[in-house]
């Protein structure tokens, strides 16, 4: 790679172009996060969808490092000086402190990438939670279930998933919040 791509999307497939479902996922957790923008500020929401097009960066296959994806990402991430924002949003996202505390990297977790802000954090969560591996909405309580399937019980993320799920579920149930109360201000204003 010679030169920084245009953008996070060109990115992300340039990356996982060799991972067509990865790629798919992160196609459908983009959109997710652009249905969930309208919420933010504008430079919030920049960062949001960035992050959604950046969070699985890890599993490119030359780019893993501890085997931990959402760190590996953040930090090839910050090596190029993506926004600290996106950044921490990708290291952090979908419980990655689960994770992290399984396979005895709390600590760096939190010393490379200081937690993002939580309502941007339940959003990506929220895209990437909702989202299946192929990129399709699925229900919450579906992609649980698909994740746990993956992963054998003795793996870290499996046991992550199920350390981390009713934290999961609330960032889930936050986001679903946020979206109401931003369509309900929205027909206000519109009556108005």
């Amino acid at each position: 790679m010679t030169e920084r791509p245009a953008t996070a999307e060109d990115l992300a497939r340039e990356l996982l172009a060799r991972l067509p479902d990865r790629v798919a996922h992160m196609e459908g957790v983009a959109r997710k996060a652009e249905e969930v923008a309208e919420v933010f500020e504008p430079d919030e929401a920049a960062d949001l969808v960035a992050a959604a097009w950046l969070h699985d960066i890890g599993y490119a296959p030359w780019l893993v490092g501890i085997k931990m994806h959402a760190l590996d990402g953040g930090w090839f991430l910050q090596e190029r000086h993506f926004p600290e924002r996106v950044c921490q949003l990708v290291a952090h996202h979908s419980g990655a402190r689960f994770e992290a505390r399984e396979r005895g990297l709390l600590d760096r977790l939190k010393y490379s990438f200081p937690e993002p802000d939580p309502a941007l954090l339940d959003a990506l969560t929220y895209a990437d939670m909702t989202t299946s591996p192929r990129g399709l909405p699925v229900s919450f309580d579906e992609r649980i279930a698909e994740i746990i399937r993956r992963y054998p019980p003795d793996d870290p993320v499996h046991r992550a998933i199920l350390a981390g799920r009713s934290d999961l579920a609330k960032s889930v149930e936050n986001t679903l919040a946020r979206l109401r109360r931003h369509a309900a201000a929205s027909a206000r204003s519109d009556v108005a």
